[in-house]
């Protein structure tokens, strides 16, 4: 965080790591987590991640995240909410829309469960390293 006053612009996503394998999409707090996913992919299987924050879900910037997946054919969403209803549904279709000749593997989604968000069982809820890790090489090796 910086020491002084920022804006973030509105709809404006950043890519966080250049790849080439597969996109990865997330938004707040799951990138730390999504960070060390893309790490042990490219560290246990060669894996290249292209890391994409949002920064904001709405509006959210569809020509970076479509430019990102028309490259790698590719895409993983992480987010905290439920799977149902959640803003990763939207990313999603939106995604098959625009590109679908260039997806080489179904589109991944890495969620919460669709129940009420249990505060003990929080690192049993949120999705980890793990298993986003697990959708990256679900991903990667249904291309191959």
């Amino acid at each position: 965080m910086p020491d002084e006053d920022y804006m973030i612009p509105l709809g404006k996503a950043e890519i966080l790591r250049e790849g080439n394998d597969v996109t990865v999409v997330g938004w707040g707090g799951q990138l730390r987590v999504l960070e060390k996913a893309c790490d042990m992919a490219e560290r246990e299987r060669g894996v290249s991640c292209e890391i994409i924050d949002l920064r904001t879900i709405l509006p959210w910037d569809v020509d970076c995240v479509v430019e990102s997946v028309s490259k790698t054919g590719k895409l993983v969403v992480s987010h905290e909410a439920p799977i149902t209803c959640g803003v990763g549904a939207e990313i999603v279709a939106t995604v098959q829309e625009q590109c679908f000749l260039s997806l080489q593997a179904p589109i991944r989604r890495v969620c919460g469960y669709d129940t009420p968000f249990p505060l003990v069982y929080e690192k049993f809820y949120v999705p980890d390293e793990l298993k986003n890790l697990a959708a990256i090489i679900d991903v990667v090796e249904y291309a191959q």
